[in-house]
Parts: C-alpha cells; sequence; structure tokens
C-alpha cells in the first residue's frame, strides 16, 4: 500500500448533510408569511366588503375590492377617485353590517380580516367618489348635469334612471377636505345628506384609508377602477385652495 493509499483509506467517510424536515420549518414559514401579510394589509393594501348599494352600479353588494392604502394623502387624492374613508361622525347611524356570525367562526374571520386574508366589512367605513377636493365648488344642477368649478360633468358611471341630483346645492370645499357623492344617487347617503352636522358633509383627507382601484370578487366583475375622463377636463382646476 503506497502512501496514498494510506492517506486515502483513512480519512473518516464523509456523511450527507441532514435534511431539515418540513414540518419543522413550517411554524416558520406561516410565521413569515403572516408577518408579510400584516405588514401588507397595513400600508399598502387591503380588502374590503361593499355591503351596500350606494355606489352601483360601479360597485354591486358583496362586490369585493382593493384599496391602495398609499393614496390616502391630498397629492394623491383625484377628482373622480372612488376611495374609501372613516365615518367622519354622525354618517353611519345604528349597528354596522355584521362582520359574520360569533363563535369560533367568527374569531377566525376576525383573525383572516386582522392578516388582511379576508376583506373587511366596513363597519365604520364608507366607499364614495370623490366629486371634489379643497378649493372647489361642487354644483347642482345646469341642464341636469353636476358641476365643478361651473365645468359640467358627464357622468356615464351615476345609476341607469337617477338624476345627477334630486336637490339643488352648491358646496365650496375646505383646504384639506373632499366632497364625496355615491353614484346611485338617489339612495346614497353622501355629503349632501350630511350638510348639517357639524363637519358640513365634507371628508377630511385625514380620514381617507385609501382608494380602490380593483374589483377582486365575484371573479366574473372583475376589473380595474379607473378614474373617470370627464374629471381629465382641463378646466376643473382652475380653483386653487
Amino acid at each position: 500500500m503506497t502512501t496514498d493509499d494510506r492517506s486515502r483509506t483513512s480519512a473518516p467517510p464523509r456523511g450527507k448533510p441532514r435534511k431539515k424536515s418540513f414540518l419543522r420549518e413550517l411554524p416558520g414559514i406561516v410565521l413569515t408569511a403572516l408577518v408579510i401579510s400584516v405588514l401588507i394589509k397595513t400600508f399598502l393594501v387591503q380588502a374590503f366588503y361593499i355591503p351596500s348599494g350606494s355606489m352601483e352600479n360601479t360597485l354591486l353588494v358583496n362586490d369585493r375590492v382593493l384599496v391602495n392604502k398609499l393614496a390616502d394623502k391630498s397629492d394623491e387624492i383625484r377628482r373622480g377617485d372612488v376611495v374609501v374613508f372613516r365615518d367622519p361622525g354622525g354618517w353611519l347611524n345604528g349597528p354596522g353590517v355584521s362582520g359574520g356570525s360569533r363563535g369560533v367562526r367568527g374569531l377566525v374571520r376576525d383573525a383572516l380580516v386582522f392578516v388582511g386574508l379576508a376583506p373587511a366589512v366596513g363597519e365604520e367605513d364608507l366607499i364614495k367618489r370623490v366629486i371634489g377636493v379643497g378649493g372647489d365648488t361642487v354644483a347642482c344642477c345646469d341642464e341636469g348635469r353636476l358641476t365643478v368649478n361651473d365645468v359640467a360633468l358627464d357622468e356615464p358611471y351615476i345609476f341607469s334612471g337617477d338624476d345627477a341630483s334630486l336637490e339643488t346645492f352648491s358646496a365650496k370645499v375646505p383646504s384639506g377636505k373632499l366632497w364625496v357623492m355615491g353614484d346611485h344617487r338617489s339612495v346614497s347617503e353622501d355629503s349632501r345628506a350630511h350638510r348639517g352636522l357639524p363637519g358640513k358633509g365634507y371628508v377630511p383627507v385625514s380620514d381617507v384609508i385609501g382608494r380602490a382601484f380593483t374589483i377582486v370578487w365575484p371573479l366574473d366583475r372583475g376589473q380595474l377602477l379607473s378614474r373617470p375622463k370627464t374629471f381629465e377636463q382641463p378646466a376643473l382646476s382652475r380653483a386653487t385652495p
């Protein structure tokens, strides 16, 4: 036997690396996924459930929408955006829509909502379309059409058969506030219906949770929620906050 042979035979055999058990790694994977879900829901995107018909036919009862939570500042919110916002005070009367059954099922659903895997029912949140931003004058009606800064809007998104508004009004939107209306004008209790409250029907930008940008459920209604072209008229922007 040569020296080289002895060197090769005396070395201890190398063992194969032990594979980690998937079951041992599973809790870490689940925890990481939950943390990521919570961070996404808290800072980026959150799902919301539509409980009423105030935005028909753009949004139907039981639709689920995704909301961009980064679009919650004055420079991010535009006329025509569909936004989710907290009750400015007195808009919601009585108990909210039930978030589901009590007991174990209710706890499971609450947990899924918390981590962003189920849509919030929105017991204290509302969803409407932004018509006017700070500095705008919103009024109705000019030959049956809503106006912003004396510019008439063409609104194909409002509920078929509805008028732009059943009541006449003129509202000068303060800086840092929004004038919002539902697309189903005849049933929507929006800025028009709350002018008698301390907030005078305006929604503080600070109460905006984010902008709804897509319908994700039901699948056959999946679509992006784009800003209507009528709000792109250059004359709308002549007002200053």
